[in-house]
């Protein structure tokens, strides 16, 4: 059986449920404690969940840049609780791979619940996969939940159909709301009032294979985290990639096309990337990275199939999830279709049970 097959599905969400705030990198809540309050209580008004912070959670910036093991014993004690039901990041960062060597990943595989994150939480998300666990790729608590002005509903979508439901998640909508990369400067709380401006919808693009359907299991995150945790414990075997389909995309550094041809010829001399049965891309984060951009990522990811003489798989950018605004939430190691011919994307299982 996949490894990815096995992976242990948490419990679903329910209203009512107790769930924790967790600062496992930056400390924005300390920072910003009003877009945390904002975030909280759209977690409460919209979803019905009860959030408490961890006991570190609201520190201030210096405070948890300091103390990584506190960070992971938080997560450890969010864990250990029977009456959390799920542990949300409060924002991303860059250094969640300074809590490795506190997680006890005995703790996470025997006490399975849901973790919701992203950017970069990926490192989290590789040691929930090391330890067994199914966890979800999808908002923040300061990001999407706190959104200027309201939430999309896109995001609130991906949210109910994949963690409040035991349902089949099925297929994928395409954003019809528009999308934006606009940093409003959290320095300024007024400007929590203000809309960001969108953009048009942009459709999928399916590039590569373009006849062939296949189907894989789940598994990616922020490609800047993903190279940093390259090479590490929770770095998977190379059996894990057997017949998965990767989920990619880059953080609001805005980081070229380059980056990702490096990335994925990393991929491709580790044998990883002939495994792969698909490659899902979001829109490219950083607010400079405008859409006549996007093509020259398409480019990268195709470069380096030919560089390795590999055959195409299906390939689909200018997908929303991560650091694109709004977001879907993505289930680690769910079955998933990809139909180039119908051009849809189709999740086969529920994300929780």
């Amino acid at each position: 059986m996949n490894y990815l097959e096995q992976l242990i599905k948490p419990e679903k969400l329910k209203i009512g449920d107790k769930v924790a705030a967790i600062s496992l990198s930056w400390g924005g809540a300390g920072t910003y404690p009003y877009r945390y309050e904002i975030g909280k209580s759209r977690l409460e008004s919209i979803f019905g969940l009860q959030v408490y912070p961890t006991k570190h959670a609201l520190r201030s910036e210096e405070w948890i840049s300091n103390n990584p093991k506190a960070r992971a014993d938080d997560l450890i004690e969010a864990f250990l609780d029977p009456s959390i039901k799920a542990i949300i990041t409060n924002i991303g960062g860059d250094d969640s791979i300074r809590l490795l060597p506190f997680v006890d990943l005995e703790i996470i595989k025997n006490n399975p619940k849901i973790f919701l994150g992203f950017s970069d939480s990926t490192a989290t998300h590789f040691q929930c996969l090391k330890a067994g666990l199914r966890s979800f790729y999808g908002p923040s608590l300061m990001t999407a939940f706190a959104e200027n002005v309201k939430m999309h509903e896109y995001s609130i979508l991906g949210i109910k159909k994949t963690l409040f439901s035991n349902q089949v998640i099925g297929a994928i909508p395409e954003n019809n709301e528009g999308w934006t990369k606009e940093l409003l400067d959290w320095e300024d709380s007024g400007n929590q009032n203000i809309l960001k401006q969108l953009e048009a919808p942009t459709e999928w693009k399916f590039i590569g294979n373009k006849s062939k359907i296949s189907t894989g299991r789940l598994i990616g995150g922020c490609l800047e985290v993903l190279q940093m945790i390259n090479g590490t414990d929770i770095w998977p075997e190379l059996s894990v990639w057997s017949q998965s389909i990767l989920f990619i995309e880059t953080s609001e550094e805005g980081v070229g096309a380059d980056f990702v041809l490096r990335f994925m010829r990393n991929l491709a001399a580790q044998g990883i990337l002939a495994q792969l049965k698909a490659i899902l891309f979001s829109k490219p984060g950083g607010e400079k990275i405008t859409l006549e951009y996007f093509s020259a990522y398409d480019q990268a990811i195709l470069a380096i199939f030919k560089e390795y003489d590999l055959p195409l798989i299906p390939i689909v950018t200018n997908m929303d999830f991560g650091h694109s605004d709004p977001m879907w939430t993505l289930p680690y190691g769910a079955l998933i279709e990809v139909n180039p011919i119908l051009q849809t994307l189709t999740i086969l299982e529920s994300g929780v049970k």
